[in-house]
């Protein structure tokens, strides 16, 4: 048998390459004994028995290694696994330095990861996406951007993980430059069909607040799926356009695309923000049809919904079922019945709560704030600080909140040392909630001391608490001067405008109203139906109703209140016959009335001596626009009739009052039947102010007679 001497070193060196590749038993021993102690799910054993290996193992097993250190994570044997490993191979593959640089991420210790990224003799793409999402997952957002830029001049292909890591990165730090670079980078190697980086565009576009540009990345997905869905609906959301938010949800249902819990939640957050009950009865629907009933995120955020929307019953239902209470539903179901003026059963529901957080405890104190329940919000104030250490800046605004409703500037200053005690002074919602306090409580020499010591905390919206405490108190001029002040260090808010040309009509200063106005137009401020209002009211009580009638012919759209400054306006500069025309209009635009808009006609009714237009608008109150009669308007037809000596029926209408007069009422009555000698009346008029007076009697007689009747 010929066998030539190539044919046999052949054979010789396959054997010996064999040989040399084959482990030696002391290894296999070792390698067995790691598998053991991680199939146990002892990480920490099958490290100690590596590190203490005088033999390498091989690399599979350090890749496992680094993988379950990651999942852990475990720094400390992150560490040993990677010492063990250059000990043993001076020159590791790249992908295994790669593992150790995801472990180091994944345990939070960016620098060991960048170290060894660093010394790394060679790299590959995995590498620079192992360090980039490293950073990206650390929230270190901006060394994730560097390092991408970095790697990118190098001329290093990213692929579809660095750049969804990178988008993550520039979404945290709202970097829209870069953000369109990586998109145009994307378009570059043909990735746009990745759902996951259109998913991460749609989002990094919608936290920049270019919703436009989301929108239409979002429809180049040819795809979408569910986290792509969900991320539209929460950008909506963000940008306060909740009803687009809500219609996503619902093209996502027609797409049949399985919703997330968040998706339920983020639409039904939406629904709460706008009062959208009949929309979230529509996304119950939903949940219960793809079963999410039971699931803890969803049925929270219904209770939220529903109480939120008015629905209380329906919440209640959903909170009463076994199994699916914690303490968010507490809180919302707690927070709907305080919210809806229900402040004694969200007492008893906030008595019986297992558990509370800060929220709930701000619940139940929103809920007596909203409704002015003074004396009840200070007992739980008190009762508060005895139970828990829990405050927030939200608590502190609301204890503020109380100090100023009560008029307690005592207690106020009590709440001003808490603050400066424990560090909350730095807060600027807080600061600027004892500045709104102290003016409130009319106590301006506080006020303006704390708006100066404020310094650099000082924003818009402390100017306008100083602005609005001043007005509020009628002390306008200095609210002006305050105004001018306010233009050297920042710009007005329309809040600003609107406070002001309120001060502008309380004393009637035309020009500088005119001047605001000015203001307004020259600096391209949005002139919304607020404002407007405004303006129309404090030309009209200028008495210039020209301008006024402008302005309000100006407005793009109306509302009631618009309306109703207008035809106050109209009545108090005694043009009644333009708010009968102007209230005919109103109807023809559909703004429904309400009782200003009656107040306004029945004063217009008594300065034009409309004595049957306004017997006929009072009753058409309650029978034609459902609107129960209040008492200014009862005032209004007591002085219609008798300034136009209708006494008579002036009687007859005192007689089906649903309420006995007030003392004003039958002042009015007696002055009226003294006028036009009416003496039954009149003298029924003096006896019921007599029982109101008793010190001093009225004695009907009439004006013809030398003695005039009031004694």
């Amino acid at each position: 048998m010929g066998v030539n001497a190539a044919s046999v070193l052949n054979r010789l060196l396959q054997k010996n390459t064999q040989r040399t590749k084959t482990p030696p038993t002391n290894s296999i021993a070792i390698t067995n004994s790691i598998k053991a102690h991680l199939k146990s799910g002892s990480l920490k054993k099958a490290v100690s028995v590596l590190f203490a290996s005088p033999v390498p193992v091989p690399f599979y097993i350090y890749a496992r290694l680094f993988k379950i250190c990651s999942s852990t994570p475990a720094i400390v044997e992150a560490r040993k696994v990677e010492s063990h490993l250059v000990t043993f191979h001076p020159q590791p593959p790249i992908f295994l330095l790669n593992r150790a640089i995801e472990a180091y991420g994944k345990c939070g210790c960016l620098e060991d990861a960048r170290e060894l990224f660093e010394e790394m003799p060679q790299r590959d793409g995995g590498s620079w996406n192992a360090i980039i999402t490293a950073f990206s997952q650390g929230d270190f957002a901006e060394k994730a951007v560097g390092m991408f830029s970095r790697m990118n001049k190098l001329g290093v292909v990213a692929n579809e993980i660095t750049f969804a890591s990178v988008l993550g990165s520039c979404s945290v730090i709202l970097s829209l430059f870069l953000s369109r670079q990586v998109h145009g980078l994307i378009v570059k190697y043909g990735l746009c069909w990745n759902v996951i980086l259109g998913s991460s565009l749609v989002d990094v576009y919608g936290k920049c607040r270019i919703i436009g540009d989301a929108r239409r990345m979002f429809d180049e997905i040819p795809n979408p799926n569910s986290v792509s869905w969900n991320v539209i609906v929460r950008r909506y959301l963000e940008m306060g356009d909740e009803r687009e938010a809500i219609a996503m949800f619902f093209k996502m249902v027609e797409a049949n695309v399985r919703q997330l819990n968040f998706t339920f939640s983020n639409a039904l957050i939406a629904c709460s923000s706008i009062s959208a009950l009949n929309e979230g009865y529509q996304i119950h629907d939903v949940v219960i049809k793809v079963g999410f009933e039971e699931d803890t995120v969803v049925t929270n955020s219904l209770i939220n919904m529903y109480a939120k929307c008015g629905g209380l019953e329906d919440a209640r239902r959903l909170f009463d079922q076994p199994g699916l209470k914690n303490m968010i539903s507490w809180t919302s179901i707690m927070s709907g019945y305080a919210t809806s003026g229900r402040t004694a059963e969200a007492r008893e529901l906030f008595n019986k709560m297992p558990e509370r957080s800060v929220v709930s405890w701000n619940a139940m104190l929103a809920g007596y704030v909203k409704f002015l329940l003074w004396e009840e919000a200070l007992d739980f104030v008190f009762w508060m600080r005895k139970t828990t250490k829990d405050i927030d800046h939200v608590t502190l605004s609301l204890i503020l909140n109380v100090c100023a409703g009560s008029s307690d500037v005592e207690l106020g200053k009590q709440v001003h040392g808490f603050v400066y005690r424990h560090g909350w002074f730095s807060d600027q919602f807080v600061s600027n909630g004892l500045l709104d306090m102290y003016g409130k409580c009319r106590s301006f020499r506080y006020s303006r001391a704390w708006f100066f010591e404020m310094g650099r905390l000082r924003d818009r919206v402390s100017w306008n608490a100083l602005i609005s405490s001043y007005a509020r108190h009628h002390q306008s001029e200095e609210a002006m001067e305050i105004f001018r002040e306010m233009l050297w260090e920042t710009t007005p808010s329309e809040f600003t405008f609107g406070t002001l040309l309120a001060a502008c009509a309380n004393i009637f200063t035309l020009k500088q109203g005119k001047q605001i106005h000015g203001y307004m137009i020259r600096n391209g401020y949005e002139i919304d139906l607020v404002i407007r209002g405004a303006l129309v009211d404090m030309y009209s009580k200028c008495r210039c109703l020209e301008y006024a009638l402008k302005v309000f012919k100006e407005a793009v759209s109306r509302d009631v209140i618009l309306w109703n400054s207008m035809l106050l306006g109209c009545a108090h500069n005694g043009r009644g016959a333009d708010v009968l025309e102007l209230f005919g209009l109103m109807q023809k635009e559909g703004i429904k009335a309400d009782h200003v808009t009656f107040q306004g006609i029945l004063l217009a009714c008594i300065g034009e001596g409309f004595v049957d237009h306004g017997r006929q608008y009072f009753n058409s109150m309650s029978d034609m626009f459902c609107i129960i009669p209040r008492l200014e308007h009862y005032e209004c037809m007591i002085e219609l009739f008798s300034r136009y000596g209708v006494i008579d029926e002036l009687e007859d209408f005192i007689k089906r009052m649903p309420f006995d007069p007030t003392v004003e009422m039958l002042t009015r009555i007696f002055d009226a039947c003294r006028e036009h000698e009416h003496s039954r009346l009149g003298e029924w008029a003096a006896q019921h102010l007599n029982e109101f007076k008793p010190l001093t009697p009225f004695r009907f007689e009439t004006l013809s007679e030398p003695d005039l009747g009031k004694l």
